[in-house]
């Protein structure tokens, strides 16, 4: 893998203008060298995209009761609200210092008396209540759909930047794409001033298939490693998504896939 001192911006407009081969091609050598890119100007709707940017922070002003209300300690699907200093997650032997919500589109759990325990990772998410923060469910459901039809529609470029079958990835998925439940992270991490408490997620890679990170400030924060080991700043850049495969695709391809971490010490 060779080294790299920036992340690749990849432009989604290369495959509605007709320049497919180009944007394969960009794909293909972030993924190679990297396992992290940009996509500039996503197929989500900007509108939707606002929205939610808009919601986040009233989310974490809900007062603590109201948060608890919602703890993932609460459900066996990995849904809900999480705190480092309630529930303390750690990474390489030091607290990962971010406040989370994870929340899920619409699934009915499928778990049977038999079934294995994994099965119960699935199901509804809970929610704040509807006169809290008016209209936020729907326009987290509406973000996770169209989330979800573009992961989709990116494994297949990936697939086929690879030269695979666009379908190549298919088996590998839990159930087929239609009846799958789609995921997010909604999270803060407050700014440290101790910088040996700075962690707010300590290095590590994605386990899954793909990542699509919205940067929702311009704090900064995330960094890639290289393969030398330098730390790339990957900074807020406005109307992009982040992307990057997990250990899932490097298994399957071969690949590369993206160690990274969050810092949060910095001021803006």
């Amino acid at each position: 893998m060779a080294d790299f001192e920036m992340i690749p911006v990849l432009d989604w407009s290369l495959i509605t203008s007709g320049e497919r081969d180009a944007f394969l091609s960009q794909l293909r050598h972030a993924f190679i060298t990297v396992g992290f890119c940009y996509l500039k100007d996503p197929p989500i709707e900007k509108s939707t995209r606002d929205r939610l940017i808009a919601y986040a922070p009233k989310l974490f002003e809900l007062d603590e009761v109201r948060k608890d209300a919602l703890g993932m300690v609460n459900t066996p699907h990995f849904l809900g609200y999480t705190h480092w200093a309630v529930q303390p997650e750690y990474t390489r032997g030091q607290i990962d210092m971010r406040e989370q919500f994870d929340f899920g589109t619409d699934y009915e759990n499928p778990w049977r008396e038999g079934d294995p325990d994994y099965m119960k990772l699935w199901g509804n998410a809970q929610w704040p209540p509807e006169e809290l923060l008016s209209g936020f469910k729907a326009t987290l459901i509406t973000y996770l759909e169209q989330l979800g039809k573009f992961g989709f529609k990116f494994m297949e470029l990936l697939a086929e930047a690879f030269g695979l079958p666009i379908n190549a990835f298919d088996k590998f998925y839990e159930s087929p794409k239609e009846t799958q439940q789609h995921r997010c992270k909604i999270i803060k991490y407050p700014v440290q001033e101790d910088s040996r408490a700075n962690q707010g997620v300590g290095p590590h890679f994605d386990s899954g298939f793909l990542t699509l990170l919205l940067q929702a400030s311009s704090q900064p924060g995330l960094q890639v490693q290289s393969p030398s080991g330098k730390w790339i700043d990957a900074l807020p850049i406005p109307d992009t998504l982040v992307v990057n495969l997990g250990k899932g695709i490097e298994t399957v391809t071969g690949g590369s896939q993206g160690r990274h971490a969050i810092e949060c010490s910095r001021p803006i």
